[in-house]
This record gives structure tokens, sequence and C-alpha cells, in this order.
């Protein structure tokens, strides 16, 4: 048995070293590559200006295609007076790819003094008024500037107009207005030229705007400068909600009383105040909101030193505002606030001290350049004030927003009582 089996194992390795071919065949796929795509956004821009049929002041650079680098200004005008009007068209070719398209911007202003027939009508020497009193609107438009129909995207004030982009519109591949992050269509329409490259486009948009003839010396020789940004974001893989216009607002803080350090005016226009009281009877508050303390809604508040706890400052837009402090909520009618908004902590044998600050503007949380939070600390006979100032304009205040935060209150064995030794305050210039 052992012996037939080896005989065979020997065979078959005999079969083995006799076999010295097979059939075969070799396909070879060679020099395979992968390349990434392209997306270049270029904006083509004109802008026009009407004084009573002539034009005036208008820069070089009123016209022309942006890839790259800020156009810088395409607007100059030095003597815009009531009855004038312009427009500006941005018009996209986007090399290579179907993307969303996003409009961002932002306006400020200047007064620029205030000379003899301005101030008869002007009480506020250092706030301009020219955008305000300037009826402007956003809307979807042809290559020539013609209106799309029902292509307005926003209309009002210059202000309330930019305001509406601060922080990031969506734009709509089929010139459909009002459509939220998301539910926007693509621009993806491609052009073929005779000459040329093709490009991916959509719908172009305008910006229109006018002095009326109702407007009066209040804008004497006030001023203002605006920016737009457009931003082409792939479609491919992408849902349409990522904000590339996500606002960015510089913070900074200071010794002193916020209004007085960094407002043009040294004044508020409304104010929201937590301060350290007793509960008391009527008189004695500790939450207040409104224009100014004799007019402000109040409400009491049990603080308890070492806690920390949240509040909130909401503006509506539309001339109302809301203070909660750790749940005791207050409103009051305000004036449309116009520029920066700031914290002021204050201390007197005490402690405040707030942080985790964040800003909402219409609805967008912003990020914020500089410090979340500040505080004041006192052991001595002066009280310690400081304050935190947000760098927002016009634009940015002009329709919502919220700023919130945490607050830890705590009081030495000698504190006084005073009704505003302890305390901090939100200011809207």
């Amino acid at each position: 048995m052992l012996v037939g089996l080896g005989a065979v194992g020997v065979a078959s390795a005999g079969a083995g070293l006799g076999t010295t071919a097979y059939f075969n065949d070799t396909e070879t796929f060679e020099n395979n590559t992968l390349t990434a795509g392209s997306l270049d956004l270029f904006v083509n821009y004109e802008a026009s200006y009407d004084s009573d049929g002539t034009v005036v002041n208008q820069a070089e650079t009123a016209a022309g295609e942006q890839d790259g680098t800020p156009a810088g200004m395409f607007y100059d005008l030095e003597d815009v007076k009531p009855g004038d009007s312009g427009e500006v068209k941005f018009c996209f070719e986007i090399v290579d790819n179907p993307s969303y398209m996003w409009a961002c911007g932002d306006l400020s202003q200047a007064e620029n003094g205030i000379n003899e027939p301005e101030s008869a009508v002007d009480d506020t020497p250092d706030l301009g008024e020219l955008g305000d009193s300037i009826v402007a609107s956003l809307a979807y438009c042809d290559e020539d500037g013609e209106p799309l129909a029902d292509g307005e995207i926003v209309s009002g004030s210059l202000v309330d107009v930019i305001a509406a982009i601060t922080g990031g519109a969506p734009l709509d591949g089929t010139g459909m207005p009002g459509m939220a992050p998301g539910d926007q269509a693509e621009y993806s329409e491609v052009v073929d030229p005779e000459e040329g490259e093709s490009y991916i486009t959509g719908p172009c948009v305008c910006l229109s705007w006018e002095i009326p003839t109702t407007v009066g010396n209040e804008i004497q020789s006030d001023s203002l400068t605006m920016n737009f940004e457009f931003h082409a974001v792939q479609s491919r893989h992408n849902d349409g909600t990522a904000n590339p216009c996500v606002p960015s607002i510089t913070t900074r803080t200071g010794e002193g009383f916020a209004k007085q350090q960094e407002f043009a005016t040294q004044q508020e226009t409304s104010f929201a105040r937590g301060r350290f009281g007793n509960n008391g009877p009527s008189g004695s508050w500790e939450v207040a909101v409104g224009p100014d303390v004799g007019s402000a809604t109040t409400a009491n508040y049990v603080w308890t030193p070492t806690n920390t706890v949240p509040f909130s400052f909401s503006y509506d837009g539309s001339g109302s505002a809301s203070f909660t402090l750790d749940g005791v909520n207050v409103a009051s009618g305000i004036p449309a606030p116009s520029g920066k908004l700031a914290i002021t902590t204050k201390a007197d044998e005490a402690s405040v001290s707030v942080a985790n600050l964040a800003l909402d503007l219409d609805g967008t949380a912003v990020a914020l350049s500089g410090p979340d939070a500040v505080s004041a600390s006192n052991d001595g006979p002066d009280r310690e004030v400081t304050y935190l100032v947000f760098d927002t304009d016009a634009a940015d205040v002009a329709n919502t927003f919220t700023i919130t935060g945490d607050v830890t209150v705590d009081v030495q064995g000698d504190y006084s009582g005073s009704d505003e030794g302890v305390a901090f305050d939100i200011s809207v210039e």
C-alpha cells in the first residue's frame, strides 16, 4: 500500500514537470487618471445713475467683469439729491459646475457734520439718514436689466434691503424669490457661445434705488458705503443649506461706559438692565427695558449671589424689544436701532461677570471676532465699570436681532445696596 501510493505521487510530479506552456491573453489599462473639476465664478456688473437725465460723478469702473480680488468702487457719487435714482446689475458666469448662488453685503453711514439748513430738521448730529431715506429694491432680472415677473427679492429703504442679505441670502436659479436655504434651485443653465468657452448661468440680480423728492434737508452732506459679495458653491453632493456668508462681528472690551466710549452720539437710543436689588416694593426694580429709565418697563427679581443665570435681549425689527433675566421677562417699544450694541458691567463692593455671549442677526448666528465675556470687580471706594461692544452697523440691526449670555453677580458684606451700584446694561446705539 505504501509503495503504491508513492508511485502515484511520483507519477503526478512527472506530469507537472512535463507541462511547458498555457493558453493565455493579456489586456492592459494604462495611464488611468483622476482630474478634479473646476468651479470659477465671474460676476459681470453694470451701474447706472440718473440725475435728471445727466450722469455725473460716475466711477470709471461702473461696468466690468470681476474674478478674484474685490472689484472696488463702481459708484462714486458725490452730489446725489432728492429725485436722483440708479441701478446696479449683477450677472453670473460659472465654470464648470452647476452651483448654488448666495448674496451678502453690508452698509455703513456717516453724518459728516450738520450744516445750517440740516440743523433745522435733524436732531441726530452723528447719525446719517441717507440710507434710510433711499427707497430701494433687490430683484431678479435678465441680462438687459429687465425685472423678471414676480421676481422681487426685497424692497424698502436701502438699509432694509442690505440688511436682508447681510447674513447671506440664497439666490434661486429659476428667479423665485423668498426661497429658504435648501429650497432654492441651483444655477444650471448652460450657455455655449459661438466664441469662448461654455459656462453656466441663471437669473441676474438688480439693485434699484431712488431718493424720493419728498426727502428734505435731513440728508444734506450725509454719505454711505455699501459692499456686495457673491458666492458660488457646487450643488453636487450639497443640499444648499450651507451658508458661505455667515457674518462675523468684531467685539472688544474697554473701561468706562460703552455709550460714552463707543457710540457716535455718546448716547443710547434704548437699553435693558439687570441690577442687584432687594425685590422691594413698587418703584424698586431689578429688571428693565425701554428707551430710557423714566419710561422703561420694569419687574422684580430675586438675585442669588454667585448663581449663574441666563439672559436674552431681542429686537423684533418693528420697534419692540424684550429682555429676559432668568425667566423674568419685560417688553417695551423702542426707537429703531442704528448702530453698535454693547454690554456694560458695573460693580461696587461686588463682582459682575457676563459670559458666553452670542449674537443672532436676522435669524443668523454670527461668529464673534473677539472676546465673548466681560466682567467688573471692586473692593474699594470707587465703582468699576467695564464694557464689551459689538461693532454692528445700521444694516446689521435694522431687522431682528438677539443677544444671549449668562450673568453671575456676587456682593460683599460691605455692599451698601445702592440701586445702580451692581448691575449690567445692554445698550443700543
